[in-house]
């Protein structure tokens, strides 16, 4: 059996879908999936032994130059790669009515999506040649198994969700691994980041540990307060620029992280590494760190300790993690 999945952004959600490619070849003997995502995270779907084919797509940066020459002929080749393959279904994991419209129309198919009740964008449906309801009051990895499991029919199991990649990177584990923490700092919202006066609290905190602190960042802004971050810390490193996979293998080495609400931290818990993240704004319990050894504080949780810093530490102690 031969499935697409229509799952092209963002980093999380692509991450969130891994679960469902596990469900599904547990229970279906042979079943191989391709897979329509972002440019930025093809990287992702590979790391899954279920995926035969990532086919790249690059809708944010195409819309921006949307009928130049250049761009017309990489949508062409896209539509003609995804066209090349008849597949025994099509699952559209995105819901949105941009994916249904410039991805899942254009494949061989037939069309599985959520239905109006379901989707993100309930417009998106009326791409779709099967409509499955789903129910939205449960994390979003739960959400898309049972997406899954109603479009290939199967029963969705229910033990959590496995998103079947962290062995892919065991063999990178060095023999100082339990040396060294990971600090996810950046983010793409700024309601979402923590000050910088209590990462730096933080820290300093961790100075009896003997841990070393590494500070990965992706953009030239993260870089800067990377390093305001780490001055003055002789046990801080900030690190070059690295790929995805890079970033994967360093969080796959980790002791413990901890992280602000962004993609990498479901990164660190589809490696299942202990990861303690932080949330503000945004809501955990639907959307948060899914997978073994996940930790969330939200901002109420902080507010308990004068320094802010201590809550976080405290955890760490309580969980024996440090």
């Amino acid at each position: 059996m031969r499935v697409l999945i229509v799952k092209t952004s963002s980093m999380g959600d692509v991450l969130h879908t891994l679960p469902s490619l596990t469900d599904a070849a547990q229970a279906i003997n042979g079943i191989r999936f391709d897979w329509a995502v972002e440019e930025g995270f093809a990287q992702i779907p590979g790391w899954h032994s279920a995926v035969e084919r990532v086919i790249p797509v690059a809708l944010r940066r195409w819309r921006k130059a949307w009928f130049s020459a250049p761009v017309k002929k990489e949508r062409q080749a896209f539509r003609e790669t995804l066209q090349s393959v008849r597949y025994d279904a099509i699952i559209d994991a995105q819901g949105l009515v941009k994916s249904a419209a410039l991805v899942t129309r254009l494949a061989r198919g037939i069309k599985h999506g959520m239905d109006w009740q379901s989707a993100r964008e309930p417009l998106a449906c009326l791409f779709y040649q099967r409509r499955h309801p789903v129910p939205r009051a449960q994390h979003a990895v739960e959400r898309t198994r049972e997406l899954f499991a109603k479009s290939l029919g199967y029963h969705k199991p229910q033990a959590k969700g496995d998103y079947a990649i962290a062995h892919a990177f065991s063999h990178d584990r060095h023999a100082d691994a339990a040396n060294y923490a990971v600090f996810l700092h950046a983010t793409t919202r700024d309601d979402k980041h923590w000050p910088e006066a209590r990462w730096r609290e933080l820290i300093a905190l961790m100075a009896s540990t003997g841990l070393r602190i590494k500070l990965p960042w992706g953009a030239p802004h993260e870089e800067a307060r990377a390093k305001r971050l780490a001055q003055g810390f002789d046990y801080v490193d900030v690190l070059p620029r690295m790929s995805l996979a890079e970033v994967a293998r360093l969080l796959a080495g980790a002791k413990f992280i901890v992280s602000v609400d962004t993609g990498l931290s479901h990164l660190a818990a589809a490696l299942d590494r202990p990861n303690v993240t932080l949330y503000g704004p945004t809501d955990p319990g639907l959307i948060g760190g899914y997978g073994k050894n996940q930790y969330a504080l939200i901002s109420e949780d902080l507010k308990m300790s004068s320094t802010y810093a201590d809550s976080v530490n405290n955890l760490l102690l309580r969980l024996n993690i440090i």
